[in-house]
């Protein structure tokens, strides 16, 4: 069969001077295969900087195959200050930063007034050697299940990568974003990592400390929490959300039962699939939904996300415990087209870099909750059972501790990177401050408040003593209560289900 490579990733959640003239650049790299033009990319009306950078895919054989490096720059508004750039380490594992170049042009303009962005597809993702499982683009997200792939699904998929999969790691990734930051003539650049990026963050700061001037480590995955252990701080997610229901008059009226409720039917799909008929949230034609325990709890654990989609939960859950799995088709129908994640290289860094760190008693620790008990690591296994394997690094392990001005940022809310691990952090870096938002979950400069202070930031080089008042002005989520709900996706409203007997 043909897997869906889309609903095993939910289910194992898984993060100067001015800017130079193409002529001074052209002189300062002439040897290291720059090239640098002006373009236009989705998302974004003005012109930007797209680039590539010719790099050794095997570092130790510099005269080997070289790969491009893809990339683009995002112009500072007024680059009269010459601000040091800021470069965006992307999440995932497999995210490409350049595909994201739209949402980090909105998002990110406060930092962008002053300073250059540069945004790098690690390699393996996006133009840079991409890494991926395309078979889910020939899948029926709404039949699919999780639990439907063998080790036939994964020797499928390796069968048409190409490259030395060794090669596509978290270390060379660094060398090569340190490669560019040289082609582009810049001596240092801040960083911001997200999320997966801040672990690739960390690596920078081991590696190539010299070039860095400040780090944002925004969600934090340390070097010591293997990728995949997400069993207890997604439930510990979880229950702060039942816990927020029952203490907003509203949600507590409308669910009362709601903890209750989702226990039941997660029991009850766990004994075996529901199959209903939906009407297509986005073609209105009759077509069939399968529900899986996993994906029902997957679908749930994305929405753990993001404040925003927090808020459609406790819906989603008792519409589902009346049978109605409205709520349900039409985030499958958002998620259609993809995550934006390179699957191939997803998996072949957490299989390698992460999963063979997780014992049998770290597995079982985090498996001992209420909520998705150990599927992440179920389905990570699976796939890193037929995986190819190479050894990460000796020095790949340790602990970061470069004395460089690092601000942590962690979501109270957050799903997957829980406060703990910025906690971690902030103990082994010596010029670091850690702050926690009590009510975002995943990303905390995917508010404007969240921006605000790591721009601050930025600007005084010194992570302690920032403005940190605005977090306190960020209200407690709501929640919707009903079908007809203004927060409702379309696409949810539009379904209608019909259990089949």
């Amino acid at each position: 069969m043909k897997l869906n490579w889309k609903s095993v990733f939910t289910a194992s959640l898984l993060i100067s001077a001015t800017s130079m003239t193409s002529t001074a650049i052209a002189q300062s790299t002439e040897n290291q295969q720059l090239s640098l033009e002006s373009c236009h990319v989705k998302g974004i009306r003005q012109q930007v900087q797209c680039g590539t950078l010719a790099t050794p895919e095997n570092y130790t054989q510099s005269n080997g195959v070289k790969i491009d490096i893809n990339f683009v720059v995002l112009p500072a508004i007024d680059s009269s200050q010459e601000k040091l750039p800021l470069m965006f380490l992307a999440g995932g594992p497999g995210q490409a930063a350049a595909e994201l170049a739209g949402q980090i042009y909105q998002g990110f303009g406060e930092i962008r007034k002053t300073r250059d962005l540069i945004l790098i597809d690690q390699r393996g993702t996006g133009k840079s050697h991409p890494l991926q499982c395309d078979e889910s683009l020939e899948i029926d997200p709404y039949t699919s299940v999780p639990e439907d792939f063998s080790v036939t699904d994964i020797e499928q998929c390796l069968s048409k990568l190409n490259g030395e999969l060794s090669q596509y790691n978290s270390e060379n990734a660094i060398r090569d974003f340190d490669a560019v930051r040289n082609a582009l003539g810049h001596q240092q650049v801040h960083i911001y990592g997200g999320s997966y990026g801040t672990r690739a963050g960390l690596v920078y700061m081991r590696m190539f400390p010299e070039s860095i001037k400040s780090v944002v480590l925004d969600s934090v995955g340390p070097i010591e929490v293997p990728i995949g252990i997400f069993g207890q701080s997604a439930a510990q997610s979880f229950t702060k959300l039942i816990d927020n229901c029952q203490n907003d008059e509203s949600c507590a009226r409308q669910y009362p039962e709601l903890a209750k409720e989702f226990t039941e039917i997660s029991a009850k799909l766990s004994q075996a699939p529901i199959t209903v008929e939906i009407s297509h949230p986005r073609l209105g034609t009759n077509t069939e939904l399968t529900i899986s325990n996993d994906k029902f709890l997957s679908t749930i654990q994305m929405q753990l996300y993001s404040t925003q989609t927090r808020s459609l939960v406790p819906l989603l859950i008792h519409q589902a415990y009346l049978g109605d799995f409205k709520p349900l088709a039409g985030l499958i129908a958002q998620g259609e087209g993809g995550m934006g994640i390179y699957i191939a290289l997803h998996f072949n860094i957490v299989c390698n870099e992460d999963y063979p760190k997780i014992s049998a008693s770290m597995k079982a620790e985090d498996a001992d909750n209420n909520f998705a008990k150990g599927m992440s690591l179920e389905m990570i296994g699976k796939v890193c059972a037929a995986w190819p394997t190479y050894q990460p690094s000796n020095d790949f392990y340790q602990t970061v501790t470069a004395d460089i001005p690092t601000l942590i940022l962690s979501g109270e809310l957050d799903p997957v990177t829980p406060a703990s691990n910025g906690e971690k952090s902030d103990k082994n870096l010596p010029n670091s401050h850690h702050i926690i938002s009590k009510n975002n979950a995943h990303i905390v400069a995917s508010t404007p408040c969240g921006i605000n202070i790591v721009n601050e930031f930025l600007e005084k080089q010194t992570p302690n003593g920032l403005d940190e008042s605005c977090l306190e002005e960020i209200p407690d989520g709501t929640f919707m209560t009903g079908l007809n709900g203004s927060s409702m996706p379309a696409v949810v409203k539009a379904s209608s289900t019909q259990i089949k007997e």
